[in-house]
């Protein structure tokens, strides 16, 4: 069984856990293009390597940001969001 780290309950079983996807920037609404929206909404890279990525610990939940090397198959950590920088 997988084990993913929640940063509020500790760890949990995978099964627990709902992904969301990618963390992305999203393009400023007041000054993108409409190629600019059309690439943040329908593509994605898939290529392998580390990812931030949203997940939710679905019983309390619980969102939060895994790093995930997506070629090992490995959480390389889990953390609350911040915000941006």
């Amino acid at each position: 069984m997988k084990i993913l780290n929640c940063p509020l309950n500790g760890p949990r079983p995978v099964s627990e856990f709902y992904y969301w996807g990618e963390v992305r920037p999203m393009p400023n609404p007041a000054t993108a293009s409409d190629d600019a929206w059309a690439d943040y909404v329908f593509n994605r890279n898939g290529a392998p390597g580390v990812k931030k990525e949203w997940w939710c610990h679905t019983p309390s939940n619980t969102w939060f940001i895994a790093e995930r090397d997506t070629e090992k198959d490995v959480v390389v950590r889990t953390y609350f969001y911040e915000g941006e920088a």
